[in-house]
């Protein structure tokens, strides 16, 4: 498959990297390292698909492009729109093209968060009460300097979309009555330190998400009747531990069963894998998840403003 690169930022140069000899030209305004300035200049016989790592404001219009020329798109997340209406109209658009729309969460591709999605739906755990999870980086220097990313709701759509995939991915899709425990802009004009929270939600829900965690770091505490599963670290920071605890009744120290990893992020060359995958099925573009990450997304960083700025 002859792929481009749309957006040679640095999420456009590990797609590139992941893309090995696949890929044939980049497009990029200002890197000088692309091929093409724009993405019209690339002839459309020249290539089969895209990877789109561009800023959230022009996706739908890059979209739109690629789809109506029947060009599979793997783009970055989340999916964002002015209207949730436009994510409607490209999957339409990719229906009438038989071309594939993959939002890209390359996380779902972590081998501990495969582990843990399978523990849970095997029933090891019993009844799943609550799930916390932590993602945080040390880019809030780098946002804040940034002409487009320190703006908005900050942190929310760019880790907090990750987060909300990743419950989606091992829960199914959560409740919608996400509220924000606590917004705070310490360093940067949006919000940069988030933590938000679903109580109805199967299990419940606890997700804190922070630009200030000056070693990048990810931890997750699954709590159920039977026991519990953690997560400490991903690969590509790693090392990368999960951990099952079995409980012992009526109280005592559980057994555990702990695995670390040590390798490089594998979660690239596996989500291309699978993007490839989906070409070769044609497999129909479902944008339904997306338009409810939008709009959770949506009111969650509109929240989170007002509450940064109280």
């Amino acid at each position: 498959m002859k792929v481009i690169v749309v957006g040679l930022g640095v999420q456009g140069c590990k797609r590139r990297a992941a893309a090995g000899t696949d890929f044939v030209a980049a497009v990029d305004p200002v890197n000088r390292e692309a091929q093409y300035g724009k993405l019209s200049e690339v002839p459309p016989a020249s290539y089969e698909a895209a990877l789109v790592s561009v800023p959230d404001e022009p996706k739908v219009e890059v979209l739109d492009y690629l789809l109506s020329r029947g060009k599979h798109v793997l783009v970055e997340k989340p999916l964002w729109a002015a209207e949730d209406a436009e994510i409607g109209r490209l999957e339409a658009i990719a229906h009438r093209n038989s071309a594939v729309c993959y939002v890209a969460y390359n996380h779902r591709f972590e081998p501990h968060f495969v582990r843990m999605r399978e523990v849970i739906a095997g029933g090891a755990l019993g009844e799943i009460y609550h799930c916390r999870m932590f993602y945080g980086n040390g880019t809030a220097r780098l946002v804040r300097e940034s002409s487009w990313r320190d703006r908005g709701a900050g942190v929310v759509p760019d880790l907090g979309s990750h987060l909300l995939d990743t419950a989606n991915f091992w829960f199914g899709q959560p409740a919608d009555d996400f509220e924000v425990y606590s917004a705070r802009c310490f360093e940067n004009r949006a919000p940069d330190h988030v933590v938000i929270g679903s109580r109805s939600s199967k299990p419940q829900l606890e997700l804190e998400m922070t630009l200030l965690s000056w070693r990048n770091h990810f931890t997750c505490d699954v709590f159920a009747e039977r026991g519990s599963a953690h997560i400490s670290s991903l690969c590509k920071w790693g090392p990368s531990t999960f951990t099952l605890r079995t409980r012992v009744l009526p109280s005592g120290r559980p057994s555990e069963e702990p695995v670390t990893l040590v390798l490089d992020d594998p979660t690239w060359e596996l989500e291309y894998a699978h993007f490839k995958g989906l070409c070769r099925q044609r497999a129909r573009a479902d944008l339904s998840k997306d338009v409810w990450l939008q709009k959770i997304l949506r009111t969650l960083g509109d929240r989170a403003v007002q509450v940064a700025r109280a």
